[in-house]
């Protein structure tokens, strides 16, 4: 997971912009051996136990999906206010289709 503040600079200022009603993306190339995630649930969407809840089931999608992810890639989730309301199916495809947009998710190779 993202947690360096110099991290989360760098998205705002080099990253990609990929959205949807539900979510934003920042994303950016880094070239590292992994993919790492960062999450914004800010106060908009209600209080501690709603952003909570949000960020548990954003993180769950990410575990879903782990396998296919390309690395080398830093990427900020912003959570908007609907997704407060989505269900899991629901917001499980947005992600999907954002990463696959963006780049970091690709087909499952076998090595």
């Amino acid at each position: 997971m993202l947690s360096k503040p110099e991290d989360f600079a760098a998205l705002q200022g080099e990253g990609t912009v990929r959205s949807h009603s539900l979510l934003l993306l920042r994303i950016r190339w880094t070239g590292l051996e992994e993919t790492r995630f960062g999450l914004s649930t800010g106060r908009k969407l209600g209080g501690a136990v709603v952003r909570n809840r949000v960020r548990r089931r954003l993180r769950e999608a990410l575990r879903v999906m782990a396998p296919s992810f390309q690395p080398g890639w830093d990427v900020l989730i912003i959570a908007r206010s609907p997704v407060v309301g989505a269900d899991f199916h629901t917001l499980t495809g947005v992600l999907h289709s954002l990463l696959r947009r963006g780049g970091v998710l690709g087909e499952k190779t076998v090595t």
